[in-house]
Parts: C-alpha cells; sequence; structure tokens
C-alpha cells in the first residue's frame, strides 16, 4: 500500500532554525517530528561524545534500525530534523529541505549558544562551503532537494508554507492515480 503522506528532511548547519521549522511544520500539517539527535540522546545510539567538539559519536546502524521500526517507508508523515542527511535511505525520503543562513547572522545564533574553537569553526566551514547542501545533492535526486534561506522570521514562514504546498501537491499527484506530473 502507498503511502499517504510523505517523509521530510530538514538538514542545515546547526543553528539555521532546523527544528523552529520542524515543529511548525509537524504541526501544521499533522505530521510527527523526530528530532534525531533528541532520539540518538535519549536511546544512547552513541558512543560517547568527540572530546574535540563536543557531538554525538553516534552508532547509524541502531539509529537506523529504530527509525525503520517505526514503519517510516511505509506509513510516511514524518519530518526528520537533522543536521546531516546521507544516511537515510533514499527510499524513506520524499523531500530534503536544506536551510541555509548568512554567516554572520549563522556565527552570532551559534556564539549565542555557547559555540567556540573547533566546534564553531567547524559549523562556519560547513555553512560556508555548503557541505550539507552538497551532502543532500549527491545522496538524492535533484528534484527532491530544495534549498531554502533561514535569516529571520519571515523567512521561517515563508518556508513552511512553500513545504506545506508542496506535500499538497504530493498528495495530488498520488490520488490522481499515478497520473504523470504535469498532466
Amino acid at each position: 500500500m502507498a503511502r499517504k503522506n510523505p517523509n521530510i528532511v530538514v538538514t542545515g548547519t546547526p543553528g539555521v532554525g532546523k527544528t523552529t521549522h520542524c515543529e511548525l511544520l509537524a504541526r501544521n500539517l499533522g505530521f510527527k517530528h523526530l528530532s534525531v539527535n533528541q532520539i540518538v540522546k535519549d536511546e544512547e545510539f552513541h558512543e560517547g561524545r568527540d572530546d574535540e567538539t563536543g557531538s554525538w559519536i553516534v552508532d547509524e546502524d541502531k539509529l537506523l534500525d529504530y527509525i525503520e521500526a517505526l514503519s517510516i517507508s511505509s506509513t510516511g508523515g514524518y519530518i526528520l530534523d537533522w543536521h546531516a542527511c546521507d544516511l537515510f535511505p533514499e527510499r524513506w525520503i520524499d523531500l530534503v529541505v536544506v536551510l541555509r543562513c548568512d554567516s554572520t547572522t549563522l556565527y552570532d545564533r551559534l556564539t549565542a549558544r555557547g559555540y567556540k574553537g573547533k566546534k564553531l569553526e567547524e559549523n562556519m566551514d560547513s555553512e560556508i562551503m555548503q557541505v550539507l547542501l552538497e551532502e543532500a545533492r549527491e545522496s538524492y535526486a535533484e528534484e527532491v532537494v530544495v534549498e531554502l534561506r533561514s535569516d529571520g522570521v519571515e523567512d521561517v514562514e515563508r518556508n513552511c508554507e512553500r513545504v506545506e504546498g508542496w506535500v499538497e501537491m504530493w498528495r495530488k499527484d498520488r490520488e490522481g492515480g499515478g497520473k504523470e506530473e504535469g498532466q
């Protein structure tokens, strides 16, 4: 049986607004918001923290088994919120939203969170070099990857409206009995 709802990954450098977007989208669409970092922490799908960056050393196999057990691929209606996307199987994902942010704004957000040293530097470099956008483009079909700006509140609202419109079209396309796009 085909899914009635798509699965969406919202990814980007820490501080670009992933969680804000995901919470609003989940509320507006009635989807389940999966904060992958929270799952890693709560379910202990990690081998501790990296001493230099303070980031979790994730056990990806345990994480993926857990998410797959939620029947994500058959039920749909999930929004995965994480700083990476390439580990999620392509068959699970219908849309990848890569949030991007102005470097100055991102720097201010990260320093306000207490990021410093190598952790701050790595995240700033990742954003400037478009690492997560390139990762998404290499891991998924071009037509399912979208890059959106997330510099302020107005961007969040506009982005969520755009994704909600996409979900509506996704549903209509499937209700139409498999019609080709554009018909």
